[in-house]
């Protein structure tokens, strides 16, 4: 049985600074690590839909602002598979 689980413990701890980095990725952190913009969407929710491409990465980020907040900030980012 512990066998069955070694790969398995593996591919969690493998995925896990993937999804740490997701939460910390933001629009101006990718354009200072050599990401380009791609392409920008609006959104019906209100924002913008950013793409972001280095190489064959690409990440969707989403940023937005309220009538109160100093800058247009990033609410996430997701690398796109």
């Amino acid at each position: 049985m512990r066998r069955n689980m070694a790969p398995l413990a593996v591919l969690v701890l493998a995925a896990t600074p993937t999804a740490v980095s997701a939460q910390t990725m933001t629009v101006q952190s990718l354009l200072e690590n050599g990401y380009t913009v791609a392409g920008i969407t609006t959104s019906q929710a209100g924002g913008a839909s950013i793409f972001l491409q280095k190489g064959k990465a690409l990440v969707f980020c989403f940023a937005a602002e309220t009538p109160t907040s100093p800058t247009v900030a990033t609410k996430y980012c997701k690398p796109v598979n």
